[in-house]
């Protein structure tokens, strides 16, 4: 327990160092969910009207919907960036020494996940208060209970970068497959529009955005933003995540993963 602690206390810190190393990283995390909050919200808020739906109490604009849903959008995109980094360090061999290491790969894995949530729960808080300044606020106790729905989906988002970064050989082909699982996995959700709404374009992508579980797990942020417990985004965000990363386990075990096609 004693080595398994010092590990983890190891790759946190060489990722924050890493991190803060890296100033236009996090930069980058805010300017796009601040695009969409300050340009695009403004422009849709007249023509997409939003109806009384929980966790919400009465009408709301359109930009308090979407903060959820940004904020998933910082750890989704964080989850990704981390995920390349792997793959540079494979390519480095840094990957191979840390996973040569007297430890078990799954918690080596799992030590590389809660580095990677921690940094996009800093991003997501950050957004949040850039968005309380521009008077978007949630309630005072949303701020508290959101801390965990936050670390479970970015784990679940990591867990699925993980798994995605086992498939790639080079670094070039990254941004590639990024672009084929980012940009659906985030405009396919919850995230900017209700499920209803879609259901009056489509029955077949309102069905897609109800089994996509970056759509559980914006819920899951939404309720917790407003201090309410929703059960079955929580069971299908924590599912995905235990899914991913077996898979991603699984990527790194060079006896029967992909490692072992790729040797």
């Amino acid at each position: 327990m004693t080595h398994a602690l010092v590990a983890l206390n190891a790759i946190v810190l060489r990722e924050a160092q890493r991190f803060v190393q890296q100033r236009g990283r996090f930069v980058a995390a805010l300017v796009r969910p601040l695009i969409w909050l300050l340009v695009f919200a403004a422009g849709f808020r007249a023509a997409l009207g939003l109806s009384i739906a929980p966790p919400y109490q009465t009408y709301i604009t359109y930009e308090v919907y979407i903060v959820p849903g940004l904020c998933g959008m910082i750890l989704l995109f964080n989850g990704m960036q981390s995920s390349l980094s792997l793959v540079y360090d494979r390519e480095m061999g840094s990957m191979r020494l840390l996973l040569t290491a007297p430890l078990p790969r799954w918690w080596l894995l799992f030590c590389r996940l809660v580095a990677s949530t921690a940094i996009s729960i800093l991003q997501a808080y950050t957004f949040l208060a850039v968005a309380a300044a521009f008077g978007i606020r949630m309630p005072a106790s949303g701020y508290i209970a959101v801390l965990p729905a936050l670390a479970i989906t970015g784990i679940m988002l990591g867990a699925l970068g993980l798994a995605l970064s086992s498939l790639i050989k080079q670094l070039e082909n990254f941004a590639g497959v990024m672009n084929f699982v980012i940009f659906p996995m985030f405009f396919l959700s919850t995230a900017l529009y209700p499920l209803w709404k879609m259901a009056e374009s489509s029955t077949l992508l309102r069905d897609i955005c109800a089994v996509n579980p970056f759509s559980h797990a914006v819920e899951l942020i939404r309720f917790a933003l407003y201090g309410q417990f929703n059960a079955g985004a929580l069971g299908w965000t924590a599912l995905a995540g235990i899914v991913f990363f077996l898979l991603a386990v699984w990527g790194y075990d060079p006896a029967r993963g992909l490692l072992r096609r790729k040797g």
